[in-house]
């Protein structure tokens, strides 16, 4: 045998690292690590730093600020699967972190994130990775990522996984990615129903609460209500809210189920398996305020179908919804409020809801909560419309008072409600007077200076309501509310224009009120607003009219016509024509002027002024009303030379002082020899006083022009009176209205003006008629520029068509007031064709006439004919 050699141990190769074992106690000498190549070193530090950030929320903290972030996200795609798993993990935990998310947005990690969801990774790399992505998606811009990254499709895959803690993961990182509607647009596109609605089986109740939750986002979308019920979704519905032990989940089931009963369909579906009772019976039944709450509000949402209300009403929803009224939970009261705002739509419920109902809706109004007071006034404000009974049962329970209270609320909603209330109550006489006893023209102002066009509208609605009556237009005027609602003019909003324009159109009733709107410019701005085709209304034209109406010296100014019907009253005067957006200046102004060379301003004025002297005692049986003694009269200080003509039994008669038939036995009243006795005494004592009375007149012009002037700071200011008007007005009133035949009554009528205004010019004389020295004269007499139309002896068109006009009103005459160019002016009657006279059947509209008081006193000429023409133009 040979000898034995020993053995020699091989030493390892120079270039190999002899192996080390260390252990670590500080965190940044792991982090350290994670930049390691060593697979085994980088799967132990990642579960170190794992087992770290699972203790708190510092140490997720301390890790970030040790730069573990950055190298943990080059991890998430190693080739070793525990290197990944462990990287992941510590993801899913860190991600909780804010500034962890936010560095991980700015990383662009979230393509890598999803990839882990691939079927091919370990139910544990799909647990955090999913938690991960649930914990960012709370973000707006993660979620973008997500969706872009298209993280949606991997997430519902993993709804079906058998891993509970993926489950809940995914659905709760859906529930947050559905909130955003082009994610929740392209849901049905996935088929995630199905999988959703498995999930409502699971034994996990956060799954279960989860899913719903998803679910009563997504069904918002008509797709997705559809998906459901083809899915069998709503049977699946009714069994939980049929299973008590889920009671924790029935307020999130209630809430799919009201999304649900937006379509048609879907109620059949649940009235045809008895859900519908199973609804009801909760809302009446159960103690817990969401369940009734999610209830009504499911009510609420299917009411807005007609057919659905139909059979709402057939299952008597009102008396639960009535009930539930009577909550403790003002949520409840609020959902029950607007579910009966809903069912107002079926008649049957309204005038269920006047019997029970109302009075709860009122003492809802007393509540604390705003919210709460807002949906009673909408349920109110739907139950009133077009039902009087409905309206009265409200003022019945005393809701007239809370309602004026929430028109100073700070709810826009509320006053915009509680204003409709109060219009729809107005309807009412009764009720209106009731309101309007409450200062609610008071309480309306604030409103109106809102800047809600709603709460505006509403508001400038309920005050065209309530201003039908003087009284309430005065307490308007007082509380300073013309000018807010003249402001509304101007809105940009149609519908607040509108309304405003209807308020300011009742508003104008009155002449005070239309004087006050017109001076805060009313006038001005409804002018501007009917000029815009795309402004203007019916109200607003009709505003505009009214207003002119009620000011009928600025509608002849600016218009140049006054009809029939607007009738001139004492103070009206005359200005002429004044240019667009020229102000047309009070009376008491025009008066206050120096004269000047403008045209004279014609008053018509047969009240006193408060300057007159008070009649002698002789006089005072002489008094018509005007203050003065008609005995001074133009009337009797000259003679007619056409009494002798066709009228002249009725001028006899009215022409004569009635201080003269008040002297004279009546019974010598009824012969010629009495009415020539009578004219001849008169003519005598008229001769004997002339002297007297000019000089008296003169006197008494001056001291009313120099008391017009100078004023009187003691004494109310009266437009200056008019003694020879007044004459006017008896003896046409003594004269021409007796006589029946209406065409008669205006050829008299208009023979007698123009002998008051200087009897009857030929044409070829017209040029020669001095006019003009007359009225310089008497403004010069007066002090002023106006001229009370009695005071006019010789006068041309524009003076006897005002004349005519204003007599004609006095005894009942129908005229129109007509001005044209260059100092003319006419009027306009109409009368029926006496041809026609005894023709049954339809008649024609009658035929309108001038009336000549120029050059034929009392011819009529048909107006558009050769001779109208030439009496109305140069």
């Amino acid at each position: 045998m040979g000898k034995k050699i020993k053995k020699e141990t091989e030493s390892p190769p120079k270039d190999v690292f002899d192996p080390l074992t260390i252990e670590s106690k500080k965190a940044a000498t792991v982090v350290l690590m994670l930049n390691s190549p060593e697979e085994e070193i980088l799967a132990k530090a990642c579960e170190a730093i794992y087992r770290f950030a699972l203790k708190g929320e510092e140490n997720k903290a301390t890790l970030l600020e040790l730069g573990a972030v950055e190298p943990l996200t080059k991890l998430l795609t190693h080739e070793d699967k525990t290197v990944r798993r462990n990287a992941t993990m510590i993801f899913g935990i860190l991600s909780s972190n804010n500034d962890v998310k936010k560095l991980l947005r700015e990383l662009d990690v979230m393509n890598s994130v999803i990839a882990l969801l691939a079927p091919e990774e370990e139910v544990v790399i799909h647990e955090f990775a999913s938690l991960c992505l649930a914990n960012m998606s709370v973000e707006y811009t993660s979620k973008v990522q997500i969706f872009e990254h298209g993280g949606l499709e991997p997430l519902i895959r993993l709804l079906s996984s058998p891993d509970p803690d993926v489950k809940k993961n995914s659905i709760e990182c859906i529930y947050n990615l559905v909130q955003d509607f082009q994610c929740r647009a392209t849901f049905p596109e996935l088929n995630a129903i199905p999988s959703i609605l498995e999930l409502l089986k699971s034994e996990y109740p956060v799954i279960q609460l989860l899913a719903l939750k998803t679910l009563g986002v997504i069904t918002n979308d008509k797709e997705s209500r559809a998906m459901l019920r083809d899915n069998q979704g709503i049977d699946h519905l009714i069994k939980i809210l049929e299973t008590k032990e889920l009671n924790d989940l029935h307020i999130e089931v209630l809430s799919v189920v009201a999304n649900c009963l937006e379509d048609m369909n879907t109620v059949v579906l649940i009235q045809q398996t008895g859900g519908l009772k199973k609804l009801l019976t909760f809302a009446e039944n159960s103690t817990i305020p969401d369940i009734q709450k999610n209830a009504a509000r499911a009510i609420t949402v299917a009411a807005y179908n007609p057919e659905n209300r139909k059979l709402f009403h057939e299952q008597e929803v009102e008396k639960c919804l009535v009930a539930l009224l009577s909550s403790e939970s003002d949520g409840t009261k609020i959902a029950a409020s607007q579910a009966i705002s809903a069912m107002c739509e079926n008649s049957g419920s309204k005038d269920f809801f006047n019997h029970q109902g109302i009075p709860q809706l009122i003492q809802l109004l007393k509540s604390d909560n705003e919210e709460v007071r807002e949906a009673a006034t909408l349920a109110l404000a739907n139950l009133t419309t077009c039902n009087p009974a409905n309206a009265n049962a409200a003022a019945e329970a005393d809701g007239i008072d809370p309602l004026i209270s929430i028109l100073s609320s700070k709810r826009d909603g509320a006053i915009a409600n509680a204003a409709t209330v109060l219009t729809n109550m107005a309807m009412q006489e009764a009720l209106r007077v009731n309101i309007q006893n409450h200062d609610v023209m008071r309480a309306l102002i604030s409103p109106l200076r809102s800047t809600n066009t709603g709460v505006q509208s509403k508001a400038a609605l309920t005050i065209a309501a309530t201003a039908c009556d003087a009284e309430a237009r005065t307490e308007l005027r007082n509380a300073g509310g013309l000018e807010p609602l003249i402001e509304l003019l101007h809105s940009k909003d149609d519908e607040v224009r509108r309304n405003a324009s209807w308020a300011v159109m009742v508003c104008a009733s009155d002449e005070l009120t239309a004087t006050e709107l017109c001076k805060f410019g009313a006038l001005d701005i409804l002018e501007e607003v009917n000029l815009s085709v795309s402004r203007k209304n019916k109200f607003s034209e009709a505003a505009y009219n009214k207003l002119l109406n009620n000011h009928l010296p600025l509608k002849y100014s600016q218009t140049g016509y006054l009809s029939s019907s607007n009738i001139i009253s004492d103070g009206f005067y005359d200005y002429g024509r004044i240019n667009p957006g020229t102000k047309l200046l009070p009376l008491k102004d025009l008066c206050l002027q120096e004269p000047n060379d403008r045209r004279a301003v014609l008053l018509v004025n047969s009240k006193s002024s408060d300057v007159s002297p008070p009649p002698s005692t002789e006089d005072k049986s002489s008094d018509v009303g005007c203050g003065r003694s008609i005995s001074s009269s133009s009337s009797l200080r000259r003679t007619s030379k056409e009494k002798a003509r066709k009228y002249s039994y009725h001028f006899s008669a009215g022409f004569g002082s009635p201080t003269e038939e008040k002297s004279e036995p009546s019974s010598g009243r009824n012969t010629a020899l009495s009415k020539s006795a009578t004219k001849e005494k008169g003519s005598r004592k008229v001769r004997g006083k002339k002297e007297e009375e000019k000089v008296k007149e003169e006197e008494e012009v001056t001291t009313v022009s120099k008391n017009i002037r100078e004023g009187s700071p003691d004494k109310e200011w009266y437009p200056p009176a008019d003694p020879d008007f007044c004459v006017y007005e008896y003896e046409v009133t003594k004269s021409i209205l007796p006589i029946t035949n209406i065409k008669e009554q205006i050829e008299a009528l208009a023979e007698y003006v123009a002998e008051k205004m200087g009897g009857t010019i030929p044409k070829e004389k017209l040029q020669d008629f001095s006019w003009e020295l007359h009225i310089s004269e008497l403004k010069f007499q007066l002090k002023s520029n106006v001229v009370p139309i009695g005071q006019i002896k010789k006068g041309i068109f524009y003076h006897r068509a005002l004349l005519f006009k204003a007599l004609a009103d006095k005894v009942g005459i129908g005229c129109s007031l007509v001005r044209g160019e260059y100092g003319r002016a006419w009027n306009e009657v109409k009368l029926m064709n006496k041809s026609l006279k005894g023709v049954t059947g339809g008649l024609p509209p009658p035929e309108v006439y001038i009336v000549d008081l120029m050059f034929q006193p009392g011819r009529l000429i048909k107006l558009r004919s050769r001779e109208a023409d030439l009496y109305r133009f140069l």
